[in-house]
């Protein structure tokens, strides 16, 4: 059995491009995996500073998830920074990450380029994340195209110390699905907390449809043809209709007859219906949050005894244990 791990961040409301990219295919890992599941608050510091807002999140991220279906009894769920472990872990493979390896990672140029304050935090992201990874020994990890680079970061780091000191980490692969990849925002760019262009799932009624209906289309009469490999309203009904309802609407984009606002208000009726259940269970998590902090707390236990040995081990191939 493989164990497998990801983690989301808690620094705001979920979208769909952290369930599809993140969240479904993981809770689909539970039938036949030795699943990893964390909420990363350590980075979400790199954009969070506000307590309140961060503590809030945390709880609302753990609501998320068993909401939508992650069973805490059937895989290790918790809160990244309830496990230490991962600090030291993170400084001991900063000492082998060499300068150039990070700064030729894109992620962090994106960001600033999108205003993203620049700290040391931000820089050395990538190493943290190789420490959530080899911490655990994970050997797949689902990632996003946008993710991949960084954890081909992660496998550099874990091949640079098992070289220098012996074998000790696992080297992870990347599990990359290519059908929901890079979930489309409302300006069709990757759909991202930080470019402000998503669409949370559990919004009420009000607040969805008019999120669905912000998303940016182009000015093509609706009699003309229309390429829907380009359009990203139709790469977000793809992930909810059915078969035989994107049969009808690519008809309509090739042959002309796709009316955008007719279209839009299709995927607001299935977004609504689809994640309809998992916002009541959401709710009567959040008016009971210590059964969160009961789940989390058992999660971070069972984390921590997969955690310690791994560091253990990492500290005597390093000479840290005399």
């Amino acid at each position: 059995m493989k164990r497998i791990l990801s983690g989301i961040q808690p620094s705001g409301k979920l979208h769909i491009g952290n369930y599809f990219g993140m969240m479904q295919p993981m809770i689909r890992h539970m039938e036949a995996a030795d699943l990893y599941v964390f909420i990363v608050d350590l980075h979400a510091l790199t954009s969070v500073q506000d307590r309140d807002r961060l503590r809030q999140g945390t709880l609302e991220a753990a609501a998320d998830f068993i909401a939508l279906g992650l069973d805490p009894d059937r895989c290790t769920f918790w809160v990244q920074s309830d496990v230490p472990e991962v600090c030291e872990l993170t400084w001991m493979l900063s000492i082998l990450t060499p300068m150039g390896l990070l700064e030729r990672c894109h992620s962090y140029k994106d960001k600033v380029a999108k205003n993203i304050p620049a700290s040391h935090g931000l820089f050395s992201y990538p190493v943290l994340m190789a420490a959530d990874i080899l911490l655990y020994q994970a050997e797949v990890v689902p990632v996003g195209k946008d993710q991949k680079q960084h954890l081909e970061v992660a496998r550099d780091i874990a091949i640079r110390f098992n070289n220098t000191y012996g074998t000790t980490f696992v080297v992870p692969e990347p599990e990359i699905s290519e059908d929901s990849a890079i979930i489309p925002g409302l300006d069709g760019q990757k759909m991202s907390k930080s470019y402000d262009n998503t669409i949370p799932i559990f919004l009420d009624e009000k607040a969805l449809r008019k999120r669905v209906m912000a998303i940016q289309t182009d000015a093509t009469p609706v009699e003309d043809p229309k390429d829907p490999d380009t359009c990203n309203l139709y790469a977000l009904l793809k992930l909810f209709a059915s078969p035989e309802k994107m049969r009808e609407v690519h008809a309509l984009y090739v042959n002309g007859g796709a009316a955008y606002g007719y279209l839009k208000q299709d995927l607001f009726e299935l977004i609504n219906t689809y994640f309809a259940a998992a916002r009541a269970r959401k709710k009567e998590f959040l008016d009971d949050p210590g059964y969160l902090r009961q789940v989390l707390a058992a999660g971070a236990e069972k984390a921590r005894a997969k955690a310690t040995v791994t560091l253990d081990l990492a500290r005597d191939r390093m000479g840290l244990k005399y």
